[in-house]
């Protein structure tokens, strides 16, 4: 399991990812288009500076939905490996069965 704090800061991280996806999204819009002038650019590098750290979607980390645990994510089910052989081994995944040769 992991820290309660280290989990509650990726669930914050992720409400202020979605908080500023459009502001952000809007600003690198006006940062890449080419033909506005270079002063208008700059300006809008600025104001994305200024939007807080934890606002961008890279600083996201996937993590287990019931342990916290960062490594060995397989994202298509949103758990780590350990609770995914754990609950496979229990049946809970439908259509998942252990393998034995």
């Amino acid at each position: 399991m992991a820290k309660k704090s280290m989990i509650e800061r990726e669930v914050k991280r992720a409400k202020l990812v979605k908080k500023y996806a459009g502001k952000r999204a809007s600003l690198k819009a006006i940062i890449e288009d080419q033909n506005l002038p270079m002063e208008d650019r700059f300006k809008a590098t600025l104001k994305l500076a200024e939007l807080p750290r934890n606002s961008s979607a890279v600083r996201l980390h996937n993590r287990c939905q019931l342990t916290g645990r960062p490594h060995a994510y397989y994202r298509k089910l949103k758990l780590s490996r350990i609770m995914l052989r754990d609950l496979a081994s229990f049946g809970q995944i439908p259509g998942m069965v252990k393998s034995s040769w």
